[in-house]
């Protein structure tokens, strides 16, 4: 029994290395549209719901303790991906899902964007709401941002979205909606449009509050013309906060941190139950496609599990990499069904953009593909691979270098790319412990119970056969070193086409000290002249309610009394 399946593992490690193909060289597919016997008149309502660092198995039909029944209902009524990617991180993520790029071409390889640092996705780069509006969509957008802010043009309103209500940095406080970067370096970071939104931050919890809003625009809006709402929760990203009620249902956790997280995520199932209803309640919902996506694998130290995959957020291991998605919609020819084929962030772009009856210009390259088919109809994808990313400035591996890559490549530096059935990393991936529920049953993830792997061995260099071996266990590299240099040939011919990294030092000028008291724009043209700063006088007018419920959390309003420290 033993010897057949070691058989049947060995077969499917060679079919990987039999099946190889030259990957796919040009742009995206051609744009797909409606199928016949959709609503007529009809581009579809486009309900994209983004989770924030939700862990790979921290969904019920994964097989998690935490109890999601409308996200369970509404993936078993859809379609479910089960082959989806996305990146590592907060930023990179989103830069993708707006431009259908990867980080090599929009400069934002490295990190996230900083609060205090004069950057954002750039201007050059036409967004998806912007490209559905030029078909007649309304867009909306509401929860966290997360792309920069230092000049306006570059506020949710700037980039593509009629309306924006949420916060620009990447977390904070879910009731006083308050962040410090740094000790002294503290504001209020929750917007209307383009304005500090004083007046709404009286301590709703963020995930109750973004969803009311969603059902005033649904109430407002005319479901005859056409909608796209991007809902960027700041759920379930630390810090750990959560409404009592739902921290009484996991009273049998016993791990403090993954409790307060079950209670988050269920709250955010019940959400995202709330944002469905007002679909259907207001007309929307025969006519719409919602999409639910996690932004980043789970964080394991703040209550996160991606058990059974290797790793975690931040690392280019499965467990950073390979996210919760499904799509759901009366409009999938084929619902109730698991697509275990090849999808990508960056496919969100041009799918939205033909699905919308959109063009995409032809001297756009896109790295993402038109997977409507493939979800819908359960076609292959038109995708054979992802350059999970090339990070040239992130702290080099010891033990990397251009004779370990054979010449082709200098496996020093971080990077990672998925061929067909191969995932090569290089460099250094990031922690890359596999952590087992069991861990999480004492006061913090015990690393007692991980299976721990050290990185100091000397490698820079590893091969996976992510569809024999999806929890990447057994390094293929010294097997097929063929393989290997394919691979690297394909890592340096995406690098020839990455743009210099965009990563300045930080600017004092965007202390919220500065600024009214509130993250938010700072930077300004030489030759523009400083606007006047606001007096006293016209500081008191401004949200009382909202100064006074900072004051009680020990933060700093937005006038006169001088931050504390934290």
């Amino acid at each position: 029994m033993h010897a057949l399946a070691g058989l049947w593992v060995l077969s499917l490690l060679t079919y990987g290395y039999l099946s190889w193909a030259r990957p796919r060289e040009d742009g995206q597919e051609s744009g797909h549209r409606p199928e016949p016997g959709t609503p007529a008149n009809s581009q579809p309502h486009l309900i994209f719901i983004l989770a924030d660092d939700q862990g790979f198995r921290d969904v019920g039909y994964h097989g998690s303790e935490i109890r999601t029944p409308t996200l369970d209902r509404l993936a078993a009524e859809g379609v479910k991906l089960e082959n989806y990617y996305v990146q590592p991180i907060c930023t990179p993520s989103r830069s993708q899902l707006i431009t259908g790029k990867y980080q090599i071409h929009t400069g934002l390889q490295h990190s996230i964007i900083r609060p205090t640092q004069p950057n954002c996705l750039p201007l050059d780069n036409a967004s998806l709401p912007q490209k559905l509006k030029e078909v007649g969509y309304s867009t909306h957008m509401v929860g966290k941002w997360h792309l920069g802010f230092y000049r306006r043009e570059c506020m949710p309103t700037g980039r593509g979205f009629d309306t924006f209500f949420g916060s620009l940095l990447g977390s904070g406080d879910y009731y006083t909606h308050y962040k410090c970067d740094s000790p002294g370096v503290c504001g209020y970071d929750l917007y209307e449009n383009d304005r500090a939104a004083w007046d709404h931050g009286g301590g709703t919890y963020s995930t109750q509050m973004y969803t009311q809003r969603v059902q005033r625009i649904l109430a407002s809006h005319d479901p005859g013309k056409p909608l796209f709402l991007y809902i960027a929760y700041q759920a379930v990203h630390s810090p750990l906060q959560a409404p009592s009620r739902y921290l009484a249902r996991y009273r049998s956790i016993v791990n403090a941190s993954r409790r307060r997280y079950a209670a988050m995520l269920s709250c955010l199932d019940e959400a995202v139950g709330n944002v469905t209803r007002a679909l259907k309640a207001h007309g929307f919902y025969d006519n719409s496609v919602i999409i639910y996506s996690s932004d980043n694998g789970g964080q394991p130290t703040a209550g996160g599990s991606n058990w059974p995959l290797r790793g975690s957020k931040g690392t280019y291991w499965e467990g950073g990499v390979r996210a919760v998605g499904f799509v759901h919609s009366p409009l999938l020819k084929n619902r109730g069904t698991v697509c275990k084929e090849l999808v990508h962030i960056t496919d969100w772009y041009p799918t939205l953009v033909a699905l919308a009856e959109g063009q995409i210009d032809e001297d756009v390259h896109l790295d993402g593909y038109d997977v409507w088919e493939t979800i819908s109809e359960g076609l292959r994808s038109p995708r054979v691979d992802i350059l999970h990313n090339i990070d040239p400035i992130y702290t080099k591996a010891r033990n990397g270098s251009w004779a370990a890559g054979y010449g082709i490549w200098n496996t020093a530096i971080q990077s990672a790319i998925r061929v067909r059935h191969w995932k090569l990393l290089t460099g250094n991936p990031g922690y890359s412990d596999w952590v087992p529920p069991q861990a999480f049953s004492n006061l913090g993830p015990n690393r007692w119970h991980n299976e721990r792997v050290t990185l100091s061995t000397g490698k820079s260099v590893w091969l996976f056969n992510i569809t024999a071996d999806p929890y990447e266990r057994v390094d293929l590299s010294g097997r097929y070193p063929g393989v290997v240099r394919q691979l690297l040939r394909r890592l340096s011919q995406f690098n020839k086409t990455a743009v210099p990294v965009r990563y300045p030092p930080r600017d004092p000028r965007s202390n919220p000290q500065l600024n009214g008291g509130a993250w938010g724009p700072w930077y300004q043209e030489e030759s523009k002249k400083e606007k006047p700063r606001q007096n006293k006088a016209q500081c008191k007018q401004k949200g009382g309610a909202a100064k006074k419920r900072l004051q009680e959390a020990g933060a700093r309003p937005p006038c006169g009394q001088a931050v504390p420290r934290g």
